[in-house]
């Protein structure tokens, strides 16, 4: 199955959203009710990740995509690293955490990609940057299609002249980490702006990313040229999420009004639910993994004080319309007013 067939058949996608809120029940009832979903790589070992896409497949489900973080670029000075730290003293105090350290590392990159190509999945997507040509060639020749994650017309260009069979044009309004190559530069286009200027630059399946909540937000994407959607932060509150219960809880919590986009979390860029440690940290240096690893402790300790104040609450500008329902029937409703619209 080629990728145009492949989102014809299954025109709405689940995000893979890493840090534990993918789980293999989340990507096998998507799947089961006519989607496509896909499993997150990033933080995860190449075993850990393995186990998971055995688990995946133990449920019944064999079309399923696996998303990887490609690899940051050098270390910053230690400087800005020592710095940060001291600033991170006071919330380390909150909960008697300790800091992590800054480590650097490529998020067991060369293993996780012989496995992937080793393990004959449906769809290797991308995401911060586009691999090299040959890791496309050696995927492709595998057996997967491929996917890279783009947030301009430039990045989608590069994607397809390395050899990617598609692009996930994320929009300005997608929940989690901005996809962006260049986490320096500043990429501030709305989805239904981009994606059309997507389509018309290059000549492979679009799917679409980024804020797409609702059948209207599904329809608009398709009417703007997109093969398919791609949902994320809608899919969060569904009972088989593994997001943790004062997540989803703040997606519906009245006190949350807004969304920002922060590097006080990982050091990169991304959209997360605005709440005191985004507010506290707004000069966060432009440091991933490294910061990524230094707050990971921190992270923890407050979701297990369910300090909604320190998590990252990582979510869309649509979050507010998240709903408490099972996976399989969104995509079932989502499909039919699709289908309803002509857009299918």
């Amino acid at each position: 199955m080629n990728l145009p067939e492949l989102l014809g058949a299954r025109p709405i996608l689940q995000a893979p959203m890493a840090g534990g809120a993918t789980t293999p029940a989340l990507v096998h009832a998507v799947a089961v009710a006519g989607g496509f979903g896909s499993l997150a790589a990033g933080y995860l070992s190449a075993a850990a990740l393995s186990e998971r896409i055995d688990e995946v497949r133990a449920l019944g489900t064999d079309v399923f995509g696996v998303n990887v973080f490609v690899p940051s670029g050098s270390r910053p000075p230690d400087a800005d690293l020592d710095d940060y730290r001291a600033e991170l003293a006071e919330e380390a105090l909150r909960h008697g955490a300790e800091i992590g350290p800054a480590t650097h590392d490529d998020d067991d990159w060369d293993a996780k990609i012989d496995l992937l190509a080793e393990s004959a999945v449906s769809v290797v997507s991308f995401t911060f940057g586009c691999p090299p040509a040959r890791v496309l060639h050696r995927l492709r020749d595998a057996g997967a299609l491929t996917v890279v994650t783009v947030t301009t017309v430039e990045e989608a260009r590069t994607a397809v002249a390395r050899g990617a069979d598609g692009v996930c044009a994320q929009g300005l309004e997608a929940g989690g980490h901005r996809a962006t190559f260049d986490p320096s530069r500043s990429d501030d286009r709305p989805l239904l702006a981009l994606v059309p200027e997507v389509v018309r630059a290059v000549d492979v399946p679009v799917v679409a990313a980024g804020g797409v909540m609702t059948a209207q937000d599904v329809v608009a994407a398709l009417a703007a040229g997109a093969s398919a959607v791609q949902l994320g932060t809608a899919f969060l509150r569904c009972p088989e999420s593994g997001a943790q219960p004062p997540h989803k809880a703040a997606l519906a919590d009245p006190g949350f009004a807004a969304t920002s986009l922060t590097r006080a979390f990982t050091g990169r860029p991304a959209r997360g639910l605005t709440n005191r440690f985004v507010l506290e940290h707004p000069d966060a240096p432009a440091a991933y993994p490294e910061v990524h690893h230094m707050t990971k402790p921190l992270r923890a300790a407050a979701a297990r004080a369910a300090d909604t104040g320190g998590m990252a609450l990582w979510a869309g500008t649509g979050f507010r319309q998240a709903r408490e329902v099972p996976a399989a029937d969104l995509v079932a409703e989502l499909r039919e007013a699709a289908v309803r619209s002509g857009s299918l």
